[in-house]
């Protein structure tokens, strides 16, 4: 299944793609998709429903976050050999860990903003990791069994934030706008192996991202394993799994953000994003 949540921001309902391309209502089957449709038998429910009973959504609605009420967004930070030696950063011997708040959440096709003051915004295009169920001192072999699905994420970051003001790296990568999830939650059944899935990224039109879920340093079931040992992981949690080469730092010169760019995105049967990047502006 495709589920997804469309509407204005803060009135988001649930939804699901049909086979067609068509987007269903599904808001008189459960209230939202949050970490309650997202226990095995709820989505398994869901599975049997009839998408030609379901309403069709007419238009081009926006759509918000695929999940909602996340309770943590986890990173993991260099996770691709090739992004880590653009980066000037060594090999990781272990996952490296760091937070995006809940705040930076954001539609998939909703604009980026840049901070006040911000020279530094980069773009980064990752495949998210859902959780579906508790999970705590899991092992790899059953990691994926607390999967609900994947989705595309954008993991916008201010690199000067990020990197030149001392401290942890979230403080660069939660800007309100830095967390474009989406444009759907695709179920674990429709995703065979999470580690041979295409990821790309243009700025402009022009390709800056193109890697492959393969060449990660620490897989989708390392992470989620080496997570649980240090916090348990609940229905919901969004885990983003790290970048390949082509961000705009690693370009010689590095290249940024700026306003009127637009960015578009998308992980191999998880869709596509696009935004476009606007400058602060109070009460924005």
């Amino acid at each position: 299944m495709k589920l997804l949540r469309y509407g204005p921001r803060g009135q988001e309902k649930p939804g699901l793609l049909d086979a067609g391309g068509r987007l269903r209502d599904l808001s008189e089957r459960i209230p939202d998709i949050d970490g309650n449709a997202l226990a095995p038998n709820r989505l398994a429910a869901l599975d049997r429903v009839d998408p030609q009973s379901l309403p069709v959504v007419e238009g081009s609605p926006r759509l918000g976050p695929p999940v909602a009420g996340i309770g943590k967004i986890i990173a993991i930070g260099l996770n691709y050999v090739d992004h880590a030696e653009e980066t000037g950063n060594p090999i990781p011997d272990e996952p490296i860990i760091f937070t995006k708040q809940i705040t930076c959440l954001s539609g998939p096709n909703d604009p980026i903003t840049l901070p006040r003051g911000s020279e530094k915004t980069d773009w980064e295009v990752e495949l998210a990791v859902v959780i579906g169920t508790r999970a705590q001192y899991v092992t790899e072999q059953a990691a994926l069994d607390h999967v609900a699905g994947y989705a595309v994420m954008n993991d916008v970051s201010e690199r000067a934030y990020q990197s030149e003001r001392g401290g942890q790296w979230t403080k660069g990568k939660s800007f309100d706008s830095f967390g474009p999830l989406g444009p759907w939650l695709v179920t674990r059944d429709e995703v065979p192996d999470p580690q041979k899935l295409n990821l790309w990224l243009d700025v402009n039109g022009t390709r800056r991202q193109t890697g492959n879920t393969a060449t990660m340093i620490f897989g989708v079931a390392k992470v989620i394993s080496y997570l649980s040992e240090f916090m348990t992981l609940m229905p919901g949690d969004v885990i983003t799994t790290g970048t390949p080469p082509g961000v705009g730092v690693g370009m010689k010169p590095p290249q940024f953000l700026k306003p009127g760019d637009v960015v578009t995105l998308g992980v191999e049967g998880l869709g596509e994003q696009r935004q476009e990047v606007v400058a602060w502006a109070p009460g924005a």
